[in-house]
């Protein structure tokens, strides 16, 4: 692969990686410079790449381990939900006090945990989706799923919120 196609590819395929990269990380900015982390990374293994396979997913699974490897040493304080729909807000029901108390608990999920949680419970992606961009079985992502609102649950119980 010479530039000129890795350009291309870049091209065709940055917007997926980016919104596969927000889907899991949940920040624009950090979104931003992972796809950029996650095409370096891209150019770097161009020579494990089999051209008989989908470049899609490969690129997912990349960009997958980029933002795990993000969970795993960012700052506790960033945001869950970058934009809260206005219904949501709107609920008498979901104080802002509940809101925050409910993303910090994700917030704390080990990072594997929160990225399958994310995926399968806030952007409803396919089991088998999330399992190959995250290396897993479709059973290791729905035991994933299992622990993380287990974990949910019983941080939640913990700060007065019953789920």
């Amino acid at each position: 692969m010479d530039v000129d196609d890795f350009e291309a590819l870049f091209r065709d395929y940055q917007g997926e990686v980016y919104g596969w990269i927000m889907r899991i990380v949940r920040d624009r900015t950090a979104a931003e410079d992972l796809t950029v982390e996650t095409f370096w990374r891209i150019w770097k293994a161009r020579s494990r790449f089999d051209p008989k396979r989908e470049f899609a997913p490969w690129a997912r699974r990349i960009a997958s381990n980029v933002a795990l490897s993000h969970l795993r040493h960012r700052p506790r304080e960033i945001s869950l939900i970058v934009d809260v729909p206005a219904a949501q807000a709107a609920d008498p029901a979901v104080t802002s006090d509940t809101l925050t108390r409910v993303q910090r608990a994700f917030r704390e999920l080990p990072p594997k945990l929160q990225a399958a949680a994310t995926l399968a419970l806030i952007e409803e992606q396919k089991y088998e989706d999330i399992a190959a961009a995250l290396g897993i079985s479709v059973g290791g992502v729905k035991s994933r799923v299992f622990r993380a609102v287990r974990m949910l649950r019983k941080k939640l119980e913990r700060v007065g919120i019953r789920p």
